[in-house]
């Protein structure tokens, strides 16, 4: 994602007192501006917070993106609580990480979906059940309905609106695939709520404290350099990336 980034500040612009020159930081850029695939990016101060302590700065950047869709599906919409069931469909992605992590945290019943690649890391995460999608019907396999069902899997319209069959009344369905509606149920009260995620430097900084804490952990798949970047984007387009990958400005 280009318009994350983590580094250090090198200057300041006019009436700045919230950073110092040489902080680590790390933000999230407007989607709207040039994005962060630079050795410097001119960046607001409002929507930076500082870097964890405890891992290298340039992995920092991986963590902005996926670790804010996790809180913001699981609180801002889902209004997750403890002791409520929630089912993460397709933990095994690097959301979904974040999104069993976080909802372990706040002492919730975690039911995730994963593959076999996945499912062992999902567990480590601390998902209670973990379901082979690629072996077993979700449908059949939750027996108990949840408070919460958090999609984040590319899955077919027929999917998707069979998992509002797997929700209580009342409940929320938070749906990451944006380009297909979340469902909702009227009758039972279901709502379907589409997630587009936005950058919120107050929750940056609190996901920052749970790892600098570790209570949540980054994972990187691999680093690569800013004169490869042409090629990385390549293996993005063929679907050939391994996980969250950070991409490394040059050194002096």
């Amino acid at each position: 994602m280009p318009f994350l980034v983590s580094g250090t500040v090198d200057a300041l612009g006019a009436g700045v007192d919230d950073v110092a020159v040489g902080d680590r930081v790390v933000g999230f850029l407007p989607m709207t501006g040039t994005g962060a695939a630079a050795e410097y990016v001119i960046a607001s101060a409002e929507i930076l917070t500082g870097a964890p302590g405890n891992i290298p700065l340039a992995d920092a950047a991986a963590f902005p993106l996926v670790a804010l869709t996790a809180w913001q599906a699981l609180f801002d919409h889902g209004k997750l609580t403890a002791g409520q069931r929630v089912l993460i469909n397709g933990a095994g992605g690097a959301v979904g990480g974040y999104a069993v992590q976080l909802a372990r945290e706040v002492r919730a019943h975690v039911i995730a979906t994963a593959g076999p690649r996945s499912a062992e890391r999902v567990r480590a995460a601390g998902a209670d059940e973990v379901i082979d999608h690629t072996t077993t019907d979700v449908t059949a396999a939750v027996t108990e309905p949840a408070d919460l069902v958090v999609n984040l899997a590319p899955v077919a319209p027929e999917q998707l609106g069979a998992l509002v069959t797997l929700i209580r009344d009342g409940g929320t369905l938070v749906n990451t695939a944006v380009w297909m509606p979340a469902p909702s149920d009227e009758e039972r009260g279901v709502r379907g709520i589409d997630l587009f995620v936005r950058s919120d430097a107050d929750q940056l900084a609190d996901l920052a404290a749970r790892i600098s804490t570790g209570e949540l952990r980054v994972d990187v798949a691999q680093r690569v350099a800013l004169a490869d970047l042409p090629a990385l984007h390549a293996r993005a387009g063929a679907g050939e990336l391994p996980g969250k990958t950070v991409v490394l400005a040059p050194t002096a």
